[in-house]
């Protein structure tokens, strides 16, 4: 379909002749593009009900990789074998496992090294569902989208199976043998051509290990690296204070927060912290005068810039000018100024530093991870001169186990392996020959290593280009141990023997310290014995791994000095031409959960793309190219190319282009590979963040990119959908956004709830659109994945929506978050016109689905106005598998996730309409253990998937007939409402209104 050209001057001229708040949600959708009203004008578009061509069906299978049954496994033995150590649960100890009553387990997940405490449900032996630990510092009880997501990675059935040797299959016992004879033979060199490469390592027995090894063999060498890692916070961290230190913000203490590039509310770990102690000071109740203040100066809009009050858009290459005019207005002594500043960035900047300057000791300065060194330090120059340190900067020792490392390290070992001296290198779940920078040749210096070991999961781009290669073991299957941000120590302990007899790293290192025969439990029961000299082992061991946390470990306040001059020298200010940015994909990271389907397709921000990466870039930027969504451009940057689609995203600054990491792989797994443009193949060791140079040509077009963001007219006005404020509105006049049009009458009379009445509501002013939620509801209610394809024709099953609204020019609109799930309307328009009852309203106000009613009439649906119901067009659970070389497996059937499926949900079929349950299935398993008790349910005793994961607290749920109820108390605030409340739906979801703290002197926003 060849697209109509968007008129941008009519476009500008439409947004400033709106009368009061004019939402929009792309730009088709502003231009009332032909194509747009097509889509929405389908319910179910382009052959709703056809089964395609068998080609395609197995291409359709092949992108549902990670969706498909679990082909290595020969029976469900495998998954229910216990492992042989005693774990213990989180809640309480059983004698035994009671059938159909899950039991949860406290262990830890890593992410760039940190760990994070987590609960895993497990039934009957199966893992099946991943909650934050409460008691954890970096979870606080909830999780980010990429830990809902794991759960699904362990099941992955292109997890490698078997250790391999120069690609064939072998056995563990072979690479003992075999690396035990390499071990002996550096030995006698004292390991001088031994080298270890893995990621960030925070975990206290793998270091001991490593300390022990190079102890052993003290000229062997252990670089780390991590492709999204912390080299500049590090190294900014060395460059304001001479040493190495650790840096923890505490965002519940702070007034005014400026973020410099920083998307701080982002997967990482400490994200799920800094989301929830930023929510809690943005909280609007009756009565509230005074919220946090966010300022966020950024290249590339992210879930952070969606919180901001005053977001700024300006390329990454800017910030550190933006950083060195805040330093000298706030006072920050022997800093040179930077580049001249436009007029919107001295007036926001100006903005900061009074804010600042008013609220010393309160505010915090964050730069992220993407700024170089001096800006981090900068940062850390202005939080001491505010007096910020110790109050909401606070630092300690360094987590890490080597914070000096990073993309110099990984250099210097390629070096070192091209120049033939490195004899064996042993690759620790790392993947350095998809992720090293373009001009570190990584993969052709490991052709030259004599004796190479990967291990992970995957037999992935590194693994296939090793002599060894070990299947690694998922952090459910083993025993380790994590630190977290602040050094609080978690044991990760295993719900489930290995599913393909895989190894833990603490079980590899083993082996090269020629203990192959010591267990990875046995390793870290005796590290943690030695650490425990006082009391009962065994009472430590348990308690440590029931509470899933061991508070003695929290790393102690460090005592700083800053240091002098660091910012002296005047910066280099030729920023001419277009700047290049790279950015971790917002769904699979770094690329390690490419092959992770949930999270290929869970829409991204803003985009709403998924199974894609893009070129993004703003409005008047792509015109200036002649560049149109879709249309593909060849990106060249010192002297290397990659051709890319591209997107126009409103907010993004001009001149600048971002990419995100992680696509493009071509040994990720049935679902990862062919997925998206390589963006590495970009990225430099000088410039692995941003550069400039950048040369842009169009090179195709009508590339077809599955975005959500268009999908669903809801019916009503637009003012309905969203309401906003400002706080001062709010001080004023606290009832400001209620209308006082009259109650609409109904024909239909009211049921009187004397039980149960369920009922949610969702603050919007918290919410950053971070898509925990709906990972989270996904992997507890069975929702299957259906692909690019069927995502493209609008048939996505996502049972939680997260739709966004601008309001403003393209270049610096306001964004607004719309959580849309079921409403459960009590006047419900899908309940009367079902023809055979499928679905009906129950005695507690839930819209239930009887699903062997449903004949696919999408009735329904046609009559929601909220569209949020989803409609099974194929087999997506259960699809017949049909080998595309063995014509004989047409008829064989493998279950789909059968060992990860929650038991408590029913399982679709083809042909029905399935939609949000309010979680029924907990409801029941709290109404049972009431009934037993001869109690009502407690508030807070049923908490919903989404609410579980939610980092902000965005959502709360409850019982509408319990007067103490958090639910109630928030339904009878100012800022409450009903969406699209008109139709007399009566929802049982309500909304708190998005209600920003401006400074006055920056407010500029039209006002209805």
């Amino acid at each position: 379909m060849n697209k109509t050209p968007l008129d941008m001057t009519a476009l500008r001229a439409r947004l400033a002749g709106a009368e009061g708040r004019e939402f929009w949600r792309s730009l088709d959708e502003l231009a009332d593009t032909p194509e747009f009203n097509e889509l929405l004008g389908r319910e179910f578009p382009r052959g709703a009900a056809e089964w395609r061509d068998p080609l395609s069906r197995r291409n359709f299978l092949k992108l549902m990789g990670a969706s498909l049954a679990l082909g290595g496994l020969s029976g469900c033995q495998f998954a229910l074998k216990q492992p042989q150590e005693k774990i213990v649960p989180y809640v309480r100890q059983p004698e035994l496992v009671i059938p159909g009553k899950p039991l949860f387990f406290a262990t830890a997940i890593t992410f760039a090294g940190f760990g994070t405490g987590v609960l895993v449900e497990n039934h009957e032996g199966r893992p099946t569902k991943i909650e934050g630990n409460p008691d954890h510092p970096a979870s606080l009880g909830s999780t980010d989208l990429l830990t809902q997501a794991a759960i699904l990675t362990m099941y992955d059935p292109d997890r490698s199976q078997a250790p391999t040797s120069s690609g064939q299959e072998s056995t563990w016992e072979a690479f003992v043998a075999a690396a035990g004879a390499a071990v002996q033979a550096q030995a006698a060199r004292q390991g001088a051509g031994l080298r270890i490469l893995s990621g960030a390592v925070t975990s206290p027995t793998l270091v001991a290990q490593m300390r022990q090894l190079l102890t052993q063999l003290p000229q062997a060498k252990w670089i780390q690296y991590e492709a999204v890692g912390r080299d500049n916070a590090n190294a900014g961290a060395r460059l304001a204070f001479g040493e190495d230190v650790h840096t923890i913000y505490r965002l519940d203490t702070a007034a005014i927060i400026v973020g410099l590039d920083a998307d701080f509310t982002a997967p990482s770990p400490t994200g799920v912290r800094m989301a929830r102690q930023l929510a809690d000071g943005r909280r609007i109740r009756k009565g509230t005068s005074e919220t946090n203040r966010l300022y966020l100066a950024e290249s590339t809009p992210s879930i952070t810039g969606l919180l901001a009050d005053h977001r700024l858009p300006a390329r990454s290459a800017q910030i550190e000018h933006l950083a060195r005019a805040l330093a000298i207005l706030i006072g920050v002594p022997g800093v040179a100024a930077g580049a001249p500043l436009s007029e919107a960035e001295t007036r926001w900047v100006a903005g900061a530093a009074a804010d600042l300057q008013a609220h010393r000791g309160a505010g915090v300065v964050l730069v992220g991870e993407s700024q170089p060194p001096v800006v981090h330090a900068l940062g850390h120059a202005i939080n001491a001169q505010l007096g910020n340190t110790g109050s909401t900067v606070i630092y300690t020792a360094p987590v890490e186990s080597d914070p000096a490392g990073g993309i110099a390290a990984l250099a210097e070992l390629t070096r070192e392996m091209s120049a033939g001296a490195v004899e064996l290198l042993l690759i620790l779940d790392s993947n350095p020959v998809y992720t090293a920078p373009a001009d570190v040749p990584f993969a052709e210096a490991l052709a030259r290593v004599p004796f190479s070991v990967h291990v992970g999961l995957y037999r992935d781009e590194t693994a296939q280009l090793s002599t060894w290669h070990v299947n690694g073991a998922h952090f459910l299957e083993a025993w380790g141990d994590a630190r977290a941000f602040d050094g609080t120590t978690t044991i990760v302990q295993p719900l489930i023997a290995p599913l393909y007899n895989g190894k833990s790293a603490i079980e590899v290192v083993n082996v090269l310290l020629g203990k192959a025969q010591v267990s990875g439990y046995q390793t870290l029961t005796e590290y943690w014995q030695a650490q425990n000299t006082t009391g009962d082992f065994r009472v430590f061991w348990n308690q440590v791994l029931h509470d899933g946390i061991i508070s003695t470990t929290r790393e102690p306040e460090r005592q700083v000095t800053l240091q002098q001059g660091f910012a002296a020298a005047a910066p280099a200010t030729s920023n001419q031409g277009l700047e290049l940015v790279f950015r971790p994909d917002p769904s699979i990271w770094d690329g390690s959960f490419a092959n992770n389907a949930w999270l290929q397709e869970i829409p991204k921000p803003y985009s709403k793309l998924v199974w894609d990466n893009v070129a993004l870039m703003s409005v008047k930027t792509a015109a200036a190219l002649g560049l149109a969504n879709g249309d593909v451009a060849r990106l060249t940057y010192q002297g290397r190319s990659v051709d890319a689609p591209v997107w126009v995203q409103p907010g993004h600054a001009d001149d600048s282009v971002t990419v995100h990491l992680g696509s493009g792989r071509t040994a990720a797994g049935r679902v990862g590979n062919g997925v998206g443009f390589n963006a590495y193949l970009l990225r430099t060791s000088a410039a692995p963040w941003f550069g400039i140079g950048l040369e842009v040509a169009k090179v195709g077009s009508n590339y077809k990119l599955a975005s959500t963001q268009g999908h669903f007219l809801m019916e009503g006005r637009k003012k309905d959908l969203v309401r906003y404020g400002t706080l001062k509105e709010y001080e004023e006049n606290e009832e400001f956004l209620k209308t006082e049009e009259k109650e609409p009458v109904s024909l239909i009379g009211e049921y009187e709830y004397n039980g149960y009445k369920w009922g949610m509501s969702i603050d919007l002013n918290v919410c950053n659109s971070c898509n925990a939620c709906v990972v989270a509801c996904q992997a507890e209610n069975n929702i299957p994945v259906v692909g690019k394809d069927e995502v493209w024709l609008g048939r996505e099953m996502h049972w939680i929506r997260i739709d966004q609204y601008y309001v403003g020019d393209e270049h610096t609109p306001n964004v607004y978050n719309m959580v849309m799930l079921c409403q459960q309307c009590e006047h419900a328009p899908c309940e009367i016109v079902c023809p055979v009852a499928a679905t009906v309203h129950d005695a507690e106000g839930l819209n239930n689905m009887v699903y062997n009613r449903c004949v696919g009439t999408k009735y329904c649906s046609n009559n929601c106005p909220y569209k949020v119901r989803r409609f099974n067009f194929l087999q997506y659970q259960d699809v017949p598998y049909r080998s595309p070389v063995d014509a004989s497996t047409e008829n064989d059937s493998i279950p789909v996730l059968k060992l990860q499926r929650n038991p408590d949900v029913t399982v679709r079929a083809r042909g029905v309409m399935e939609k949000c349950s309010f979680c029924v299935q907990r409801i029941n398993e709290a109404r049972i253990e009431a009934r037993k008790a001869d109690r009502r349910i407690a508030d807070g005793e049923i908490v919903t998937a989404c609410q579980q994961a939610c980092p902000t607290q965005a959502i709360v749920f409850g019982d509408l007939n319990d007067p103490q109820a958090r639910v109630v108390e928030l339904k009878e605030q100012p800022l409450n409402y009903t969406s699209l409340d008109k139709l007399n739906t009566r929802p049982r979801v309500s909304y708190l209104a998005k209600i920003t703290n401006q400074n006055a002197d920056l407010a500029d926003e039209k006002k209805a």
